[in-house]
């Protein structure tokens, strides 16, 4: 039997980079039974497969966040994804992230590290990364006048859904549920103009899946990517203190950081043909995984993959927010987000408490489940 067909997805959930560097030594791209998918593994065909919707599709009724949510910019390609993101992406560029939420992302920051002062410790995924994401995201789609535990849940509800329709199942009770009650609100942000991020040409149901997209994925991935930095950086005492000496460093630590481990470790594709990816025959209708966590220590292009190097010339090179059409429209505030908790870290003398911290694991969904600091 071979090696990729004894895979299992606790292996997967755990610790996949030895497993996937031992594959993509014999093929960039290799068909993990586990998996059911075609896993792409090197960054030139991650790239290339992210650049190619035509042949790639994410236009497919097996997408899972497509059958909870409904059409949006994850799951549909061409004129109508261009359409949906034309309608976010203005208040989500640089400038406008900037300008409407870099004072009040330092505030929420230094306000949720405040609390913990008593104690001068935080469990930083849970205490302060986690809150920060739902306060933005609140924030950001106008529903500051729902509780955040209260979105939270829905949240939380909302992954179960999307992790039961990966596993094959149907959502469940509670993520029909906690959709509607979402939607419902959302609804009634926008239309009382409470949001200003989509504009008049998506109907209130449009705008309502992709709100919904941008929840998801502006807390999960966040809060990971958060905690993640935070994770790799503090462990590394010399380039901690070399970014607190000079905090021009802290871009360079989340993008390399991002290249080490994505929140989103993977992302799927359908084919819409018979096809090849770096020499390997794919079927028409087959699951094709972008592995973005493989890609992005691919030895020939990253040297020392595995290491964390604040220094290295090349980071930004990684896909941990995808590439092509579905590059992640949220980046920027991920990235203002990270930083400033990541300043005021550093501000703050803070290090890692390696007894209290676990590393990260899951199957696409990559986060430490504890990231104890102390300053």
């Amino acid at each position: 039997m071979a090696f990729a067909d004894r895979l299992t997805v606790g292996q997967l959930s755990e610790n996949p980079h030895p497993i996937w560097h031992r594959l993509r030594a014999q093929a960039p791209v290799v068909y993990v039974p586990a998996l059911a998918g075609w896993v792409v593994l090197s960054h030139p065909a991650a790239s290339a497969v992210l650049r190619d919707p035509a042949t790639f599709t994410v236009a497919d009724p097996r997408f899972s966040t497509g059958q909870l949510f409904g059409p949006s910019m994850l799951s549909t390609d061409g004129a109508e994804h261009a359409r949906f993101n034309a309608a976010f992406a203005p208040g989500l560029r640089l400038g406008p992230v900037r300008t409407r939420f870099a004072e009040y992302v330092r505030a929420e920051t230094i306000r949720l590290l405040t609390l913990r002062q008593p104690e001068r410790t935080a469990e930083l995924r849970s205490q302060v990364a986690a809150p920060l994401a739902v306060s933005v995201m609140r924030m950001l789609l106008g529903l500051t006048g729902i509780e955040p535990g209260v979105l939270l849940g829905w949240y939380a509800a909302i992954v179960a859904g999307v992790d039961r329709i990966s596993a094959g199942q149907d959502a469940g009770a509670d993520a029909a549920r906690a959709h509607a009650e979402l939607s419902a609100q959302l609804g009634a942000a926008i239309a009382e103009r409470r949001t200003a991020l989509a504009d008049d040409s998506l109907s209130i149901d449009e705008t309502v899946a992709n709100a919904g997209i941008l929840l998801f994925g502006g807390i999960e991935t966040t809060e990971a990517m958060i905690a993640l930095a935070a994770w790799h950086l503090l462990q590394a005492p010399e380039q901690s203190a070399a970014a607190a000496a000079d905090p021009e460093l802290i871009p360079a630590a989340i993008e390399e950081s991002l290249r080490l481990e994505p929140a989103a470790a993977r992302v799927d594709r359908y084919t819409t043909r018979a096809t090849a990816v770096a020499g390997v025959s794919i079927p028409a209708g087959e699951l094709v995984i972008v592995s973005l966590a493989a890609a992005n220590r691919d030895p020939a292009v990253f040297e020392d993959p595995d290491s964390f190097d604040l220094l290295r010339p090349n980071a930004n090179r990684h896909l941990a927010f995808a590439a092509g059409p579905h590059y992640c429209i949220g980046a920027h505030l991920a990235r203002l987000e990270t930083a400033t908790v990541l300043a005021e870290l550093l501000n703050r003398s803070a290090w890692l408490v390696p007894a209290e911290t676990e590393p990260p694991r899951g199957l696409i969904f990559r986060k430490p489940t504890a990231v104890t600091v102390r300053w």
